[in-house]
């Protein structure tokens, strides 16, 4: 059987806590297992739970307080000390042998895109602990009114799938909130960014010299063409099954699982 661990990324705000949520309700709904892994130590409330969680190691408002760091330093010192104390996770990693993790990431971009720290502890759940992971990175759907915002997003997606280097989606949450404010085939465009839409907005609000570093951010998303986005309403139940299927598909979970049979005493009940 297999071991799979999703690591649910982005931005403070971008709805990371409830899409865990949602998730793990789904997936209990259709009679599989998952435990939430709490990764966030200045996280206060959950829907469910976590079976693991970091504030039991270190808080952020302990750093804080002891230290006297602010929360961004603070929150790099936190998994600065989680990477010096494995052990602590690998003890509470316990017998997970077949089921899914939810990981609940913090909303500090700087830990995904310029800090080693999350490469360094997704080599290690996958080399030392077998497991099959798969990142989703959210992006809160109303950055797309706002297209520079938007494509600021989708280089920090970009920059995260090149540096943690595991299977990865990438979402836009909140979609109820922009049904009525953008057409479908003006949505299409930000599911596939197409930067030469940006284009035409950032020159004509920015300076004549940041002209060619527009160009040259456009043409460096168009060049990777690696960032693509599903649709999430976490309220949606189908929206979140569908989520799960790529992310799935992304683990290879379903491969692993044995077929599922009733034993013979049910099929006599039932005849």
């Amino acid at each position: 059987m297999g071991k799979a661990a999703v690591l649910v990324m982005g931005p403070a705000g971008s709805g990371k806590s409830t899409f865990c949520g949602a998730l793990m309700t789904h997936i209990r709904n259709i009679g599989r297992r998952a435990y939430l892994v709490n990764m966030d130590p200045a996280a206060s409330e959950f829907e469910f739970t976590p079976t693991i969680d970091i504030r039991d190691l270190i808080s952020l408002g302990d750093v804080m307080e002891e230290l006297d760091y602010g929360p961004n330093g603070g929150l790099v010192y936190c998994f600065e000390f989680l990477m010096d104390n494995l052990d602590w996770f690998e003890e509470e990693l316990g017998d997970f042998d077949d089921d899914y993790l939810i990981i609940d990431m913090p909303g500090q971009i700087e830990l995904y895109t310029h800090i080693p720290v999350l490469p360094k502890l997704a080599r290690w759940l996958q080399d030392i602990h077998g497991f099959r992971i798969c990142a989703a990175y959210l992006l809160e759907s109303p950055f797309i009114i706002d297209k520079a915002k938007f494509f600021a997003g989708v280089m920090s997606a970009m920059s995260c799938m090149v540096s943690i280097e595991v299977a990865h989606v990438n979402i836009l949450s909140k979609m109820d909130l922009i049904k009525d404010q953008v057409r479908t085939a003006e949505l299409r465009r930000f599911l596939d960014p197409d930067p030469l839409m940006v284009l035409e907005d950032a020159q004509a609000q920015t300076n004549p010299k940041f002209h060619d570093l527009n160009t040259a951010v456009v043409r460096l998303i168009q060049d990777f063409n690696m960032v693509s986005f599903l649709q999430l309403e976490a309220r949606d139940e189908e929206s979140v099954a569908r989520i799960l299927s790529y992310i799935d598909d992304c683990t290879q979970w379903l491969e692993d699982q044995e077929p599922k049979m009733k034993d013979e005493e049910e099929v006599g009940d039932d005849e």
